[in-house]
């Protein structure tokens, strides 16, 4: 069984907030290094026990995150997009995970919520509202990869499930701001967005490990025995991404179609 790993930092046990940790000049970076990647061994070894055969590594988080000298041995490290979607993610694999998610822009109760970056109100396709983990995993589905396991924050394991039902995840804390409707933050710029939802309960890091461990080994022994994680998808496909408005102007909005793939138009540029 291959496995992809795509990780970020935000929807890890122990990172607190995105100035303090998120950044390469943050005080606490280091640390929050190596909280993600004792995540991703954790997963990994779970994977390897469930009857992994080749684990890749992608480092998603906007810097880099994840340690070399701390990864597990046992697996390869890919660093670097300029290839663009699904970053080396293809037909050879046979699932996808993450490691560290957090959830989309304006998710109810979520920590650190945000799609690409912090300007982002919403990225969609074909209508429904998609935010990082719904990105990579359509692009998944396209190629007949499944998406079978997640760990994050509580509110980016119900948007994974809701949009690929079956997948197997894990909670390592809890946002506590309100989202969604009037509350999502929507009418807030940038900076003011950043600062929002900083506030969540977390799960100590050595537990969340253990958990994470136990839920990438189910994982992998389900996806031997059962079939899900594929999101139907029909074209034609319509992006819509919509950025924050700052400095009194309103929100700016940007559409693209592609007529045969979600991969396509994923790679379609921004104005």
């Amino acid at each position: 069984m291959r496995v992809y790993v795509m990780t970020d930092l935000e929807g890890v046990a122990g990172v607190l907030n995105f100035t303090d940790w998120c950044l390469p000049e943050s005080r606490y970076y280091e640390l929050a290094q190596e909280l993600l990647t004792r995540e991703v061994n954790a997963a990994i070894e779970g994977f390897f026990a469930g009857g992994a055969t080749r684990v890749l590594v992608a480092d998603g988080h906007g810097a880099g995150a994840v340690h070399p000298l701390l990864l597990d041995p046992r697996a390869e490290l890919m660093r670097g997009f300029g290839m663009g979607w699904p970053f080396l993610l293809d037909e050879g694999f046979d699932v996808v995970a993450w490691v560290g998610q957090h959830a989309k822009a304006g998710a109810g109760y979520a920590h650190l919520a945000h799609t690409q970056w912090f300007n982002w109100i919403d990225l969609s396709i074909n209508g429904v509202s998609i935010g990082e983990f719904g990105q990579l995993a359509m692009c998944a589905s396209e190629l007949g990869v499944r998406a079978v396991f997640l760990s994050g924050d509580q509110a980016a394991c119900a948007e994974a499930q809701q949009l690929a039902p079956g997948i197997e995840t894990v909670s390592v804390k809890r946002g506590t701001t309100p989202g969604a409707g009037p509350h999502a933050g929507d009418d807030l710029d940038t900076a003011a967005y950043m600062a929002r939802n900083t506030g969540a309960v977390h799960v100590h890091p050595e537990t969340a490990r253990v958990m994470i461990r136990a839920g990438a080994e189910r994982a992998l022994r389900r996806a031997g025995r059962e079939r899900f994680g594929v999101i139907p998808l029909t074209p034609p496909f319509e992006r819509v991404a919509v950025f924050r408005g700052e400095a009194g102007q309103p929100p700016r909005v940007d559409r693209r179609q592609h007529p045969t793939s979600v991969i396509g138009v994923m790679n379609l540029p921004f104005d």
